[in-house]
């Protein structure tokens, strides 16, 4: 998160555009920039199955970090346009990226109300213009904007069904007892008859990316690194990550 938010500050301070593709390890729980994490989610229980959480600088719901591929992008504003814009050009490049894994992917219609942050999981609803495969939401994202530009996070799933934030709710039985089971757990998956890995994930995104983008690969500066350790111990403190 730490590295994400100093992309944003390379974006708005000197115009630079990037995108970053990662998996998480540990596995972990990402709560959305304004929601109330420590009113909806179990905390103890959380602890007690050794789940690592961490809050996004962007908003949205909350996330189980698994088996799906996070991205980043972070840009000037002027070169992603509006909300809506952003979202419709990079989900459009994720779209293309499933083509090409064999998957046909549509845009979800604008709702009529917006999922409010205390809605439930990210992946429990669509929002207008994330992506759908065979009616399920395989991409969800959110945005922060800052200055001159914006980060926009969001995550791929390839597979799992995201339950397990369900079973953390402060008034919902969990099914798990340990971390161990959690990692067992993977749910339904991509509609292609097979698994598809991170690496073909990878592969497929960067492809459809550098197509739309001309993406060349980033080399992170120094003061990029530094303002990265600058922010990583306002991630990793209990009182960012519970603060609501």
């Amino acid at each position: 998160m730490a590295m994400d938010r100093s992309l944003l500050h390379l974006a708005d301070r000197d115009g630079i555009a990037a995108l970053r593709l990662y998996a998480w390890a540990p596995y972990c729980v990402s709560f959305g920039r304004h929601e109330p994490a420590l009113r909806r989610y179990d905390r103890a229980r959380i602890a007690s199955l050794g789940l690592d959480t961490v809050r996004r600088p962007t908003g949205g719901r909350a996330v189980w970090h698994a088996a799906e591929l996070t991205y980043a992008i972070a840009a000037p504003t002027a070169l992603l346009g509006t909300l809506g814009d952003a979202y419709g050009r990079v989900h459009r490049v994720f779209a293309d990226a499933l083509a090409r894994l064999g998957v046909t992917a549509a845009l979800a219609p604008r709702p009529a109300r917006a999922a409010a942050p205390d809605a439930g999981a990210c992946f429990s609803q669509p929002a207008g213009g994330e992506l759908l495969v065979a009616g399920r939401k395989v991409l969800g994202s959110a945005q922060l904007r800052v200055g001159s530009a914006l980060l926009q996070h969001g995550s791929l799933l390839l597979a799992g069904d995201q339950s397990l934030i369900g079973a953390l709710g402060c008034d919902a039985p969990s099914p798990f007892a340990s971390a161990a089971e959690i990692a067992g757990e993977r749910g339904g998956e991509l509609p292609l008859g097979r698994r598809v890995t991170f690496e073909e994930a990878i592969a497929a995104v960067s492809a459809a990316a550098a197509e739309a983008w001309a993406v060349e690969p980033f080399d992170a500066a120094e003061e990029f690194a530094a303002d990265a350790a600058r922010a990583y111990p306002e991630f990793r403190d209990p009182a960012w990550t519970w603060r609501r």
